[in-house]
């Protein structure tokens, strides 16, 4: 591991901290967490940032994943189904990843973060209507293309902001509420980091003593947020929802313009 001074390190965890409570909640704990190892470490190759990344993630999220499980209804059987492609598609994305330059994350994470916005504000509803009758197969099929293998790629490849897409994408494929379509982005979500951090643990590009202790802070931001997105619902789940993506696009547009 390179030499992180304590105040980093701290700085850090606490990142760790609030990506992993806002991706058991929304989903998006990257575009936090990411940002923040790109600070922290910059003058680490990307694909170790990357890396790091998805060995952080992968703790929160299987916990919340969990949590989910026994308190709320899925359809574990579509969810996995959807977390084979989004594995797959995230393994070749990893793949690739190499070769990124950290300067086009801000600018490509921008764009996705105001399409998402736009979805949520110009559909009050969104995401608000009870849970409709059990998904087609049809529409099942285009989950598994477009919310598993297509997203799951752009986890593999860059990450930020995977589980907001998947939420989205869920409400709208297979007609969830906002509750049920966090829950089951959590079961991809494992998915989608388990087929990315086996790509980069096989290129060697995992930081593990420094992912170990911020992952600890990860796995408690997981827990607390998904408890707390079961108690108060979809509205809190909706309000997260866009307080997060407008601060990021606020902070992302004030760093590519003004920094």
């Amino acid at each position: 591991m390179p030499d992180i001074s304590l105040t980093t390190l701290a700085l850090l965890c606490i990142a760790a901290a609030g990506a992993g409570w806002i991706d058991a909640v929304v989903g998006g704990g990257g575009l936090i967490q990411l940002p923040a190892l790109l600070v922290g470490l910059p003058h680490l190759p990307t694909a170790y940032v990357l890396g790091t990344n998805k060995a952080v993630a992968i703790v929160g999220t299987s916990a919340a994943a969990v949590t989910y499980t026994r308190r709320t209804r899925i359809d574990v059987r579509t969810a996995v189904k959807i977390g084979v492609a989004a594995a797959g598609g995230s393994l070749v994305g990893a793949f690739f990843a190499a070769g990124i330059n950290s300067a086009v994350l801000r600018p490509v994470i921008m764009v996705v973060l105001l399409v998402v916005l736009a979805s949520v504000l110009l559909r009050p509803a969104f995401g608000s209507a009870p849970a409709g009758e059990p998904a087609t197969r049809q529409r099942v099929l285009t989950a598994i293309l477009l919310a598993g293998a297509g997203i799951g790629f752009y986890d593999g490849l860059i990450g930020p902001g995977t589980g907001t897409f998947l939420v989205i994408a869920l409400v709208a494929i297979l007609q969830l509420d906002l509750v049920e379509a966090s829950a089951t982005t959590k079961i991809v979500n494992v998915c989608t980091n388990l087929g990315a951090l086996a790509m980069f643990g096989y290129q060697g590009t995992v930081l593990w003593q420094l992912a170990l202790m911020m992952a600890l802070f990860n796995l408690a931001g997981g827990l607390v947020g998904a408890r707390m997105a079961l108690k108060r619902g979809t509205g809190f789940v909706r309000v997260v929802l866009v307080v997060v993506v407008v601060s990021l696009v606020i902070k992302l547009a004030h760093d590519q313009w003004f920094a």
